[in-house]
């Protein structure tokens, strides 16, 4: 069964970084396109980036573009994401998710704050 666990959310300033890595396990991960969602509190959970299987591909939200890197790691079954530049708007939980299998991760928190 599909299993993703999500780490290296915390608390950062305005300005700051942070990689986010998801494990993935239970599927072959390299056949399959990767996802980064959000959920801030209140709101919808949304679709950040994506990563296809293959040759790669990346897609992002526009409110991220420039700002955030998605990529994969197939020999360690993980993905992760680079994100720089990081607003106050961007404080969510983020979520990984296989596209097309499975269901989602438990999280991690991303929060930015002076």
């Amino acid at each position: 069964q599909v299993h993703l666990v999500e780490s290296g959310g915390g608390l950062v300033q305005p300005g700051g970084s942070l990689r986010l890595s998801c494990a993935a396990s239970g599927f072959t991960f390299r056949m399959y396109t990767m996802a980064w969602y959000r959920q801030a509190p209140g709101k919808e959970r949304k679709w950040v980036a994506q990563i296809s299987s293959g040759s790669g591909g990346t897609n992002y939200a526009d409110s991220v573009k420039g700002r955030f890197t998605i990529y994969r790691d197939n020999a360690l079954n993980t993905v992760y994401l680079q994100m720089n530049s990081l607003e106050p708007e961007d404080t969510a939980v983020y979520y990984c998710k296989s596209v097309g299998i499975g269901g989602w991760g438990q999280g991690t928190q991303v929060t930015v704050s002076s």
